[in-house]
């Protein structure tokens, strides 16, 4: 049936894998895991996706917590996005996956519906205090499918609005005490800023990747529409549920500032607006919190983030995903093991602070809270956003690069770029939803 998932269902689904393919890393954990019995290299064995600045943070973390615990951790870093993803499933599948592992909450119902991961219920993780009143509503909320929580929220990351103080302050968006915006919330008002910014700079108000990156197409997009419609499917993925008034109306507001108002470049690569922000030619940059490290060392560049203000609904609304731990289902793993899995997360989310350097939201509120948190700048200017997250509707094609967004993100960046006007954007997204709607979840 649609929306139902089994173990082979999803094993499926990551398609194409080869058996050759993960033979070629012979001889480590995940070849251990996928072929042989569950790997007795350490105490935890620990599945993740980050490299570069996250990957030294989670390296740190997890040099801290085996110290604290005294369990020796062994991490494993695998490829970004649907590789992983079908890894972390065959190894699940044939039971012998990791202790723990790492999943966005955007791909998480589909894992947990094809019953490959252990409950919170099921765990001694409340006995160690991981309980939902500490963690974020919405990034807890998100964890929960059918009122059973299925993974422990890592963060918050999402789409923000970062600003050029000084471009900033010569439009005079600024504060009183110069540290901060003042309030644009609103369709007009933001347009009036983004004018003024256009004239302290020179060139544009605001700017952020319009073509070559689907992704983040998407995150505008589902931003602005989320502030005045509900998920555009429902029932696990199988129901169209589009607004097509709130959709033409996001549409024709995000067209018209590149197109007749002009405040946004139409066709801007990732590294063109990157340059933008960088170099003073916009005021206003579109992006995710992750990206904060590509503008720390800009020479002369100080800037500042902030929610995405109320654009045209009443509340603001903040497209995120979040990172959460996982206890993949293993009936081969001890209960000695399955302690230290849990104490494992227990100490990582503990470790919260330092994962904020990445410009990620704690989803731990005790960290959230702390004064080591508070003392981080931007981030904690940006901590509303967690709370105000609107995630990918769930549905088994939706979630972390995954082709959805990449279809979506193809039809809106020509409404952006003005080549398709917004009702034929609408129509296109709508037909795009029926097809993905309309097919069964892969089987075997």
């Amino acid at each position: 049936m649609r929306g139902s998932y089994t173990r082979r269902n999803f094993l499926a689904m990551g398609g194409g894998l080869s058996l050759a393919g993960l033979l070629s890393a012979c001889g480590s954990p995940v070849v251990t895991s996928l072929t042989g019995g569950q790997p007795a290299t350490a105490d935890v064995i620990f599945w993740h996706l980050f490299g570069g600045g996250d990957g030294e943070n989670m390296a740190t973390m997890v040099d801290t917590v085996q110290k604290t615990t005294g369990h020796s951790v062994e991490s494993t870093l695998l490829s970004w996005g649907n590789p992983y993803y079908t890894k972390l499933s065959l190894a699940a599948s044939s039971n012998r996956p990791p202790d723990v592992a790492l999943t966005h909450l955007s791909r998480l119902p589909t894992l947990a519906q094809a019953g490959l991961l252990t409950p919170w219920s099921d765990t001694g993780l409340g006995q160690l205090g991981v309980t939902q009143d500490k963690f974020t509503p919405a990034a807890w909320e998100k964890a929960t499918i059918d009122g059973e929580t299925w993974a422990l929220p890592l963060d918050t990351h999402p789409f923000v609005l970062y600003y050029n103080e000084a471009l900033a302050k010569q439009a005079g968006l600024l504060n009183d005490a110069g540290d901060n915006l003042v309030d644009i919330s609103g369709q007009e008002r933001f347009v009036e800023a983004l004018t003024e910014l256009k004239k302290a700079s020179g060139k544009y108000g605001v700017t952020m990747p319009t073509i070559t990156d689907p992704s983040t197409v998407w995150r505008w997009f589902y931003t602005v529409y989320s502030g005045l419609a509900g998920p555009i499917v429902s029932d696990s993925g199988t129901e169209v549920t589009v607004d097509d008034d709130a959709m033409n109306e996001a549409f024709a507001f995000i067209q018209s500032l590149t197109q007749e108002l002009g405040l946004m470049g139409g066709s801007v690569t990732p590294d063109l607006a990157k340059q933008q922000f960088s170099n003073g030619d916009a005021g206003f940059l579109l992006d995710g919190v992750w990206n904060i490290a590509l503008y720390r060392d800009v020479k002369d560049l100080k800037f500042n983030m902030v929610p995405i203000p109320a654009l045209l609904g009443d509340k603001p609304v903040a497209y995120a995903d979040s990172h959460a731990l996982i206890i993949p289902k293993s009936s081969a793993r001890s209960a000695e093991r399955e302690g230290y899995a849990e104490q494992f997360i227990q100490g990582i989310l503990g470790q919260s602070a330092v994962w904020a350097g990445g410009g990620h939201v704690p989803a731990w509120l005790p960290v959230q809270e702390s004064a080591e948190f508070k003392a981080l700048s931007p981030q904690k200017n940006y901590v509303d956003a967690a709370f105000n997250a609107v995630y990918d509707p769930a549905g088994w094609y939706t979630g972390a690069g995954s082709d959805f967004q990449n279809q979506m993100g193809g039809v809106i960046s020509t409404v952006i770029t003005g080549a398709t006007k917004p009702p034929n954007g609408t129509s296109q997204i709508k037909r795009a939803l029926r097809q993905f709607a309309s097919t069964n979840a892969p089987v075997s």
